[in-house]
């Protein structure tokens, strides 16, 4: 086989293989969801984006109910004991034993909830929610305030801590992934 035959025979089979790659079946299959109803349920209860939630929780725990982090994060969103405490009592929740952080469906209303209280805190910048979900609310608002980091998506890198850096720039990179793949029709 000619050198020409040969590099148009590559061409081929490597254009063939980026349009295989390169369907919708295959984005799904890449990125899945679970527990998409309860993820639809909780944003469409809170109003927010069910994208944002599933990058959190891909982010967070890669869809795993038994993941616990080494500082005490708990389950599918990876919600501290402590700051659950603090929402149960805010939002009344009513859990119905001591592992309800293990709970898919109580750990995604609560890290929902948690989700649009930060939106409203942060008039709804994602960017500067993402941090405050990782670093928390007072340490994003000292960034701000000392003007370390402008919140804004353009200056990322100036996220004092390297890994709410990197986790603000993995859930951006996950909800535009999730919201190129998934059109959810929320009403």
């Amino acid at each position: 086989m000619s050198f020409g035959k040969r590099a148009a025979l590559i061409v081929l089979v490597l254009a063939s293989v980026f349009l295989l790659l390169n369907t919708p079946l295959v984005w799904k299959w890449m990125y899945p969801i679970k527990y998409e109803q309860q993820i639809v349920t909780a944003s469409l209860k809170y109003e927010v984006d069910p994208h944002l939630v599933l990058a959190v929780i891909r982010s967070e725990s890669g869809f795993a109910t038994d993941r616990v982090s080494k500082k005490g994060a708990v389950g599918l969103m990876q919600i501290m004991p402590e700051t659950a405490e603090w929402i149960v009592k805010e939002a009344g929740f009513r859990p119905k034993d001591s592992q309800y952080l293990y709970d898919p469906v109580m750990n995604i209303e609560i890290g929902t909830w948690y989700l649009d209280f930060l939106l409203s805190r942060y008039d709804g910048d994602i960017v500067q929610v993402i941090a405050a979900y990782n670093a928390g609310p007072g340490k994003v608002n000292g960034w701000l305030a000392s003007e370390q980091w402008d919140g804004t998506r353009e200056t990322i890198e100036d996220i004092p801590y390297g890994e709410t850096r990197q986790y603000v720039q993995r859930v951006l990179y996950y909800h535009d992934r999730y919201k190129n793949i998934y059109d959810f029709q929320l009403r």
